[in-house]
């Protein structure tokens, strides 16, 4: 069972700079004052352990999987439009860039912005005009033009929500405090926020729902008419838009302690503004919790579009947009399960791939990649987030082995 690795190889070097301000304040990355970008080796340490789990991970026939790069604590995934530069998210202080090479493979990995001080910085994505936006556990920034100036001494942050103001700091937990991020085809920012109870006491919730703890937030790209685009969600670590529609489909982690296989978990679709999809009356699907089970529901409760197996951690997703893969699987959903951690006998820990009805609502759920999880129970890895290259393959990113990997289809 490969362990969770890499954590310290990366040090916070000197000269860290934080400047809180209004929406548009700058901050300042000083790569030019000392604070330079630490790489991360691709060759030696676990990667020959690496290598050997994914000659165990079956795929439909003709596709193939192999390590694209080593990133520690690696989750969330944003591919630059030209697709020479991923970056990925942490749960720890880190956002890295990698490099891509000319055979798809890491030319390199670095510290992206070593000059910032961050405090879980997981949700990466980009804007049209090649902004990257980092959603940390309490704060958004926005770095214009990050592929290409990755690099630059001139390196600057521009402050989308201040730190303290994305929610309230008395609700800051390290429970489900992994935000990710998505560009509307209405040109906003959504952004998924948790919130940090298994079921919240009742007392909380005037205040998550006035604040928007549970739910996902839609906001102009400089931080101004926040709202609650949708509620009723426990904990979404993956969203994404429906190409071909514009509706908006995310995961959600279900309860805990309710047993092996309920409540299921959850694949959602959004229609509009203003839905409520259940929590914390609903733990998942139509099982009730039973700290709300004589309160009335919201009308007009959303259900979700598929549900899925029990506990086993739906996280990342994204609509397959390429014409790499076959028919089958243009216009459908890849979706990582990140693995159980509180079921009986363990599942997940492997990528999904769930099919789309001819008008737009949900299909069915079948394993795409797995054999992360091993006979004993324990993981080998456990995938977090999926990304597409512009050549149609598939990246996956590894938090517990710290690696992202590529699926290609074909020689």
């Amino acid at each position: 069972m490969l362990k969770k690795r890499h954590r310290g190889v990366v040090a916070l070097a000197g000269g860290l700079v934080l400047l809180l301000g209004a929406a548009a304040a700058v901050v300042a990355a000083l790569l030019a004052n000392g604070v330079k970008p630490v790489e991360i080796p691709q060759t030696g340490g676990f990667r020959p352990e690496i290598e050997r789990t994914l000659t165990g991970v079956t795929l439909p026939p003709g596709f193939h999987i192999g390590l694209f790069a080593m990133v520690p604590g690696a989750r969330d995934l944003a591919v630059s439009a030209d697709g020479a530069k991923v970056f990925v998210g942490t749960n720890g202080q880190d956002v890295f860039v990698i490099g891509v090479g000319p055979r798809h493979t890491a030319a390199s990995v670095k510290r992206f912005a070593p000059g910032i001080a961050m405090v879980m910085p997981h949700g990466v994505c980009f804007a049209p005009d090649k902004t990257l936006y980092v959603v940390e556990q309490n704060r958004i920034l926005a770095f214009p033009d990050a592929a290409a100036k990755a690099e630059s001494p001139g390196l600057a942050a521009r402050i989308v929500v201040p730190r303290g103001q994305l929610i309230p700091v008395s609700e800051e937990a390290s429970a489900h405090s992994a935000r990710v991020c998505r560009i509307g085809p209405d040109g906003k920012l959504y952004v998924t926020i948790g919130q940090p109870y298994n079921v919240p006491p009742p007392e909380k919730q005037a205040l998550y729902e006035k604040a928007g703890l549970g739910a996902i937030l839609r906001m102009d790209r400089d931080g101004s008419h926040r709202e609650i685009f949708a509620s009723g969600i426990r904990n979404s670590v993956g969203l994404d838009f429906n190409p071909k529609d514009g509706t908006l489909w995310f995961t959600d982690n279900q309860v805990d302690r309710m047993g092996d296989d309920i409540p299921p978990g959850e694949l959602n679709r959004a229609t509009k503004p203003g839905q409520n999809f259940g929590f914390p009356w609903y733990g998942g699907g139509h099982v009730r919790t039973s700290l709300y089970a004589k309160a009335t529901p919201p009308a007009d409760v959303v259900f979700p579009e598929i549900e899925m197996v029990a506990h086993a951690a739906d996280l990342g997703m994204t609509f397959y947009r390429g014409t790499m893969f076959p028919e089958k699987y243009r216009g459908g959903i890849f979706s990582a399960q990140h693995g159980s951690w509180n079921r009986s006998v363990p599942i997940g820990a492997r990528v999904m791939f769930s099919t789309l009805k001819p008008d737009g609502t949900g299909g069915e759920a079948v394993p795409f990649a797995e054999g992360w999880r091993q006979p004993d129970g324990s993981y080998a890895g456990r995938p977090v987030d999926v990304a597409e290259l512009p050549d149609g393959s598939l990246l996956v990113s590894d938090d517990q082995s710290g690696a992202v990997y590529r699926i290609w289809y074909g020689e």
